[in-house]
């Protein structure tokens, strides 16, 4: 059967075709036919748009599904439930679980999960070192066989400098990006907020910039000496900012995501002993939060991704200590996204498209983030004039884990589609 998505302001990211027009779509076996005004198609599944945008689906370049081994967190099912609610149409599942995604058999179980499920595309990163131990190469190129369309090391960095750079020539060869997780491990010393007045008042280990921004820079000079596409996750610096922006004009290849609660809330905001602001890398200061709101708005920082990653709720009643970092956040990302940052004046509509959709299909290649016709119908309907409050007692992820319950947010997800079929719908 046909899909008809009718009378939608169709925001269509893709330089090849880009269109910012109210419009119908229509879709049939998958696949965009064509955008315009006032299709007739009798018979076809109706989605009415009528004040919302209608935009390629969203693309997550970081999701932790805990699954296997850690399935009292998360699981396959759960995730890809609340990926489809929170607009996903593609996650990337990150290699952190039990065991370490470090060969193409939990690669393939991984996938063949999620496709029993019809709902969100899941593709499984794999891990850079066997077991995320530092010490050994993982299978890559099988891995990549499998369907992992990177590498990360996701949770710690390859602090083996040269073991990385080995790596990173496997990646150029085989044209998959490396994820960076930019994390000196010996300088964190048992930090678990920011390294600033907040820290010291509480008596708490910090974790300063610099202990992500001096991986970054040796990073981004890998990827300069082998060629390697470099991917830095969750920067939360300005540091990381003015990173990214030199390795551009260095004519380097590197992207950069940024997440949610990082471009919205500051050490400042955190209340005392509340875990579910406890995360890595950590809640920077209002300078840091505002120089990540400015490169996403000048295109130095190109996409936006959740790091969701849940946790049980008798894990996160613990103290800030001792209590795992994390929160979720597919479920929050585009309404967070479209308060802070459209409604706050960073970014266009367009741009939010670009950051959510577009330019993460283009970091993993994956041929997605388009609207154009003979593109696969992954599409979501988004309406920019709901507001309301965040509840996590309604979350389809396993993870209740977020500072952002109770917050009003202006911004919601009518409807996922994934290869031309309704995987979600607001009722």
């Amino acid at each position: 059967m046909a899909l008809l998505i009718k009378n939608g302001r169709v925001l269509n990211p893709d330089p090849e075709m880009r269109m910012d027009a109210v419009s119908d779509l229509l879709v049939e076996n998958g696949v965009i036919v064509k955008a315009e005004p006032d299709i007739q198609v009798e018979g076809a599944q109706v989605l009415d748009a009528s004040g919302c945008f209608v935009m390629p689906g969203f693309i997550d370049l970081h999701v932790h599904l805990r699954d296997p081994g850690l399935e009292r967190k998360e699981t396959v099912v759960t995730g890809v439930a609340a990926a489809a609610r929170g607009g996903f149409t593609t996650i990337v599942a990150m290699p952190n679980t039990r065991p370490v995604v470090d060969n193409a058999d939990i690669v393939n179980y991984v996938h063949n999960k999620a496709k029993s499920e019809e709902k969100t595309n899941v593709l499984q990163a794999g891990a850079i070192t066997k077991g995320m131990a530092g010490k050994e190469l993982s299978d890559i190129a099988n891995m990549v066989r499998a369907g992992s369309p990177a590498i990360s090391e996701d949770g710690k960095s390859v602090m083996d400098s040269y073991l990385l750079k080995r790596a990173m020539l496997i990646a150029k060869e085989l044209d998959i990006p490396v994820l960076s997780h930019c994390e000196d491990i010996s300088l964190v010393h048992g930090g678990v907020v920011n390294d600033d007045a907040n820290a010291k008042k509480r008596d708490l280990p910090g974790i300063s910039n610099a202990v992500e921004d001096i991986i970054a820079i040796r990073d981004v000079m890998l990827a300069k000496e082998t060629g390697a596409r470099l991917h830095l996750c969750h920067c939360s610096t300005s540091g990381s900012v003015s990173i990214v922006k030199m390795a551009k004009e260095m004519g380097i290849s590197v992207t950069a995501e940024v997440c949610p609660h990082h471009f919205t809330l500051t050490s400042d905001d955190m209340p005392k002993d509340d875990t579910n602001y406890k995360m890595n890398p950590p809640l920077r200061t209002r300078e840091d939060v505002e120089a990540l709101r400015q490169g996403l708005r000048d295109g130095v920082m190109d996409v936006i991704s959740t790091d969701h990653a849940p946790h049980t709720k008798e894990e996160k009643n613990d103290s800030m200590l001792r209590a795992p970092f994390g929160i979720v956040g597919l479920e929050t990302a585009a309404a967070l996204t479209y308060t802070q940052l459209v409604l706050g004046g960073y970014l266009t509509p367009m741009q939010m498209a670009e950051k959510m959709s577009y330019n993460p299909a283009q970091v993993i290649r994956c041929g997605k983030g388009s609207l154009s016709p003979k593109s696969a119908a992954d599409i979501v309907v988004f309406d920019p004039n709901k507001v309301y409050t965040i509840k996590a007692d309604e979350f389809a992820s396993k993870g209740r884990n977020t500072p952002f319950d109770g917050w009003e947010v202006t911004g919601a997800v009518r409807a996922t589609v994934a290869g031309g079929r309704v995987i979600y719908q607001e009722r």
